[in-house]
């Protein structure tokens, strides 16, 4: 396996949810390297359905004060979005996927069961992009179809592997799209665009116990089906 094919790999292989950041900025070129990039995604008829607000600074600092305030609010209401990302009822194999992903980020950061407060408080987290640099936030035009979301992931994962070209790693974060009408408020978001999600960016904090949460995938031989080869 040639140098090219293990770096690539890696780079898929390698990436996981980062829910701690160093405070060290990334450049505003850098950010816009990745998102040139990343850009090189495929869409149908090369529609580019995606629309970046990309945060620093005293703007990111802003829109978090203002979503951690609304979120410890007592109107705090995650099933606000504008879409629907999950199942009324989860149901296997994605219920027991979900849940020892949630009791491995608790175990880590010593949350128990039934410690509500404390599990709202590290869902916040999400809210302050994990003290990273660099927040993003990603609208779709509402009137586009289900094509365009599809095509919005291979965007969002290209940005993820993008980054870690450069060393950065990522967050992406459905968690945001509850809040859109107060992230309405902080950002030139038009009405016709809906809220899909938000990105951490910046430098991993090695030492914070949450990042060394690691999730299992399935091999292809459980999800693939393989018709016209021999044996």
């Amino acid at each position: 396996m040639n140098e090219r094919v293990e770096a690539i790999e890696e780079a898929i292989a390698g990436r996981h949810s980062v829910r701690a950041f160093k405070p060290d900025p990334v450049p505003r070129d850098l950010v816009e390297r990745i998102l040139n990039v990343a850009a090189r995604a495929p869409s149908g008829t090369n529609m580019q359905p995606w629309r970046t607000y990309v945060l620093a600074g005293e703007a990111r600092e802003a829109l978090s004060a203002a979503l951690l305030a609304e979120h410890t609010g007592p109107k705090s209401d995650y099933s606000a979005a504008e879409y629907r990302y999950y199942p009324d009822e989860f149901f296997e194999p994605y219920l027991g996927r979900r849940r020892k992903i949630g009791f491995g980020l608790y175990g880590l950061l010593g949350i128990g069961r039934g410690e509500t407060e404390k599990m709202k408080a590290q869902h916040g987290r999400n809210l302050v992009f994990f003290d990273a640099p660099v927040g993003m936030i990603f609208t779709i035009d509402r009137r586009l179809e289900i094509g365009s979301w599809l095509d919005y992931g291979m965007f969002l994962e290209n940005i993820a592997i993008a980054a870690r070209a450069h060393g950065l790693e990522t967050c992406m974060q459905a968690a945001f799209a509850p809040f859109h009408k107060a992230i309405r408020r902080h950002l030139p978001i038009p009405d016709n665009e809906v809220v899909v999600c938000g990105i951490s960016l910046g430098y991993e904090n090695l030492d914070a116990p949450e990042n060394a949460l690691r999730t299992e995938r399935s091999p292809a031989s459980e999800f693939a089906t393989f018709l016209g080869w021999e044996g």
